[in-house]
């Protein structure tokens, strides 16, 4: 069987097929995948003999059994209808609003619950994550963090936990910016419940997601799953606090392993909460004192994100840039160009423009080449 297409919204039909199917409890993104690739839709799953559906890995007698009794006992139309009535919008993997870089990890959610919004350039996302029993400092530094990368352009993406979490939210909507809260609960019962109302300012300014449906309540088990989404959504993570069990820790993990950036801010040695972001720190991760060591750090983007001035961004650091070294950029080309034809595109003293293409080169946006030449990376 070839895998379900991802083009085109699904029908009705298809969508009541799709959710009842992403509901079963015990088919996870792994073996939803799995099952998808070898029958085609989830129809063709429901229809499948039972002796067919154990020849997928991970499928044994007592999940076949749920599967074949889904349609029958899963009310998919009713959480349909439920989301319509409240303003929960359901993403399926073809929708356009999804996610591409939730689309690309290992394990994609089959669907995602959303309250407010998701943009493209949400793309240019950063992830902060930290322990719920958090320091000043560590509130502090949260805070900063957000408030600087939001100033940057970047959309901040958190968990909405007490503590690292809510001090991130809180700073970027202090600063005007966009934040994403993941939530291990359905979007309509936030957890903590004390984070109604910041939940609601959220999806007022940005979006409130979550791949459970959305009444769900919060389960523990549910809570390390959804850390890998806080990854996905993040060109990378910044650990603000993490003691050395922390789940901040498991979200840096993801963050590994879907090849994304992980940050961690240094604390106090006499902070226990301080443990996990040092470890973090020793095995290699890079250390965090201002926005301008997160941009620097990224690599460049598989395709350009638009942003609110109108133009489009192939690489983090472009945030980082002035006005004047923005306008040499521009005038660079992907193909090899001379140095000269900068120097006439954007008819800037040549002093300036050399010493501005020096700032490029360090900051890896764009390449020298041989015979005065220069390139966009």
């Amino acid at each position: 069987m070839t895998p379900p297409d991802l083009t085109a919204p699904p029908a009705e039909d298809d969508l009541i097929d799709l959710v009842r199917f992403c509901l079963i409890d015990g088919v996870g993104p792994r073996t939803r995948k799995k099952l998808l690739e070898r029958f085609g839709s989830p129809r063709a799953v429901f229809e499948a003999a039972p002796s067919e559906l154990r020849e997928v890995e991970r499928v044994g007698p007592k999940l076949v059994d749920k599967i074949r009794r889904a349609p029958e006992e899963i009310p998919a139309e009713a959480e349909i209808t439920l989301c319509r009535e409240q303003g929960v919008e359901i993403l399926t993997e073809c929708h356009p609003a999804y996610p591409r870089s939730l689309r690309e990890i290992p394990d994609p959610p089959g669907l995602l619950f959303v309250r407010g919004t998701l943009l493209p350039a949400d793309a240019l996302a950063i992830g902060i994550v930290g322990t719920r029993h958090a320091s000043p400092y560590g509130l502090r530094q949260a805070d900063r963090l957000a408030q600087s990368l939001t100033r940057a352009g970047l959309t901040i993406v958190s968990g909405l936990a007490r503590g690292i979490d809510a001090a991130a939210h809180r700073g970027t909507l202090s600063a005007g910016g966009r934040t994403i809260a993941v939530l291990g609960s359905g979007v309509l019962n936030v957890y903590p419940p004390e984070h109604q109302k910041l939940a609601d300012e959220i999806a007022s300014r940005g979006a409130v997601i979550s791949e459970m449906p959305p009444r769900s309540q919060p389960l523990a088990g549910v809570f390390p799953q959804r850390n890998r989404l806080i990854s996905g959504l993040s060109l990378g993570v910044i650990v603000v606090e993490a003691a050395d069990r922390s789940g901040a820790l498991i979200t840096a993990r993801h963050a590994m392993e879907q090849g994304r950036e992980v940050f961690a801010v240094p604390g106090s040695v006499e902070n226990r909460t301080s443990r996990g972001c040092h470890r973090l720190i020793r095995d290699g991760v890079t250390l965090v004192e201002s926005a301008d060591d997160v941009l620097e750090q990224l690599g460049p983007l598989v395709e350009a994100v638009p942003v609110e001035n109108g133009q489009t961004v192939r690489h983090p650091a472009e945030l980082l840039l002035n006005e004047t070294e923005q306008q040499i950029l521009s005038a660079i080309p992907a193909e090899a160009m001379p140095l000269d034809d900068v120097i006439t595109a954007t008819g800037l003293p040549v002093p300036q423009v050399l010493s501005t293409v020096s700032v490029l080169e360090m900051r890896r946006l764009i390449r020298r080449l041989s015979g005065n030449r220069v390139m966009r990376l």
